[in-house]
């Protein structure tokens, strides 16, 4: 049973076919006073384990969507609360970083903050991706979320910062091996809409990734964490290569 706080605030989860994460989600976030579950029409137990939960459930058509951030902005306005954190269905909200945003909204000092994010990737902490900063918590009445992937919202007011401290991140579960090689896809042809680079060269496509892969392994860190590290820095790495190589095929589909 969710407490009430003299200053509510809602928890906001969009969703599509998130069965398998979201128990341990909704666990975290037992404590806040609401919880919203926008889900994309889910096909499998999503929205069952949301009322098993007492989530308020709302729906936003998923039409051909591949990515949530078309419903973000229709779920946090969904909202009863004015103050809003968006959750995606594979995280987890600690105690600590609860207790500090009710601490917060009694005295706050700007319209949204900063939330930092601990992703984890087979079973372990990735310390070179720390903070991966996301502008997760807002006044939902300050805020507009636009639709297109990885997009951060508008807010018409001031932003600040989280502590960068870990023990007030959100923690990310990340996914498998195969999930990252399938949200790999989805995320390329997303940034080929999104960037709308029309040409690459045979040096880009050298380049590039190679750098992405020395950033990521070397001056990220990624090194220090052996197979694990050599893996995530290797998949930063073909996100690029992937992109670029879509971005090629467009090229030599626009001479035809």
């Amino acid at each position: 049973m969710a407490r009430k706080h003299s200053t509510p605030i809602s928890i906001v989860i969009n969703t599509y076919n998130a069965a398998k994460l979201l128990s341990r989600t909704l666990d975290s976030v037992a404590d806040f006073d609401e919880v919203v579950v926008c889900d994309m029409e889910s096909t499998d137990d999503t929205t069952e384990i949301a009322q098993a939960y007492g989530c308020r459930i709302v729906t936003f058509a998923k039409r051909n969507y591949n990515i949530c951030e078309p419903a973000r902005d229709f779920a946090i306005h969904s909202a009863s609360s004015e103050w809003v954190l968006v959750v995606d269905a594979d995280e987890v909200v600690t105690p600590e970083l609860r207790d500090f945003l009710y601490d917060y909204v009694e005295h706050p000092t700007h319209d949204a903050l900063y939330v930092h994010r601990k992703n984890m990737f087979l079973g372990e902490w990735i310390k070179s991706s720390y903070p991966d900063s996301q502008l997760r918590f807002l006044r939902q009445s300050k805020a507009t979320w636009p639709p297109t992937i990885h997009s951060v919202p508008t807010i018409d007011g001031t932003v600040g910062q989280m502590p960068k401290d870990v023990k007030f991140a959100l923690v990310h579960a990340g996914v498998s091996v195969g999930g990252q090689i399938r949200k790999m896809d989805v995320y390329t042809e997303n940034d080929l809409v999104k960037k709308g680079k029309k040409k690459v060269s045979l040096p880009e496509l050298i380049l590039l990734p190679a750098f992405r892969f020395f950033r990521y392994y070397i001056l990220k860190g990624a090194i220090l964490q052996g197979r694990r590290g050599y893996i995530k820095a290797c998949f930063s790495s073909h996100m690029k290569f992937y992109y670029l190589a879509k971005v090629y095929e467009r090229q030599q589909q626009g001479k035809e």
